[in-house]
């Protein structure tokens, strides 16, 4: 079976190829579906995407929710970790901590971030992740535990 990464790579290279691998995505995690996610990158140690402004992900007052926000950043962690985690090793997230900075007024590119050091510390493995707007305004910061172990 090809992994997470190898399927990425060769979608990407058709045309309409991020919008297949992101239907792809969210037929694996049906809630990223529900979201209707962007990807947008996918490597080693990067994952990014893209929450658009719809009304499913709208709050009362016309922003994306917080909980929408924190699931795009889910969604990226997810994609960075599926191609850094390293062969016979496996990742689960086992928390998230975040800060919600400012009004989420327009969608998020969401974008989750590590080093080879952070991996080095396994099995706690840290994830910076951020949600930024259109204009470039942080509205989510954070970070997403991960817990990676040996296959069994």
């Amino acid at each position: 079976m090809p992994s997470t990464l190898d399927l990425y790579t060769k979608l990407t290279a058709l045309p309409q190829g991020k919008r297949l691998f992101s239907i792809a995505f969210g037929q694996k995690a049906p809630y990223f579906a529900s979201a209707h996610i962007q990807v947008q990158q996918m490597g080693p140690h990067l994952g990014r995407v893209v929450v658009p402004k719809r009304r499913s992900v709208q709050n009362h007052i016309g922003t994306i929710h917080a909980i929408a926000a924190c699931n795009g950043l889910e969604a990226a962690m997810g994609l960075l970790a599926e191609a850094t985690c390293p062969p016979g090793m496996r990742w689960l997230p086992k928390g998230m901590d975040v800060r919600y900075l400012a009004k989420s007024t327009t969608s998020l590119t969401c974008t989750a971030t590590t080093t080879e050091a952070d991996w080095a510390s396994a099995p706690d493995v840290p994830v910076t992740v951020q949600a930024v707007t259109q204009d470039g305004t942080v509205t989510v910061a954070g970070t997403i535990h991960l817990w990676v172990t040996p296959k069994s």
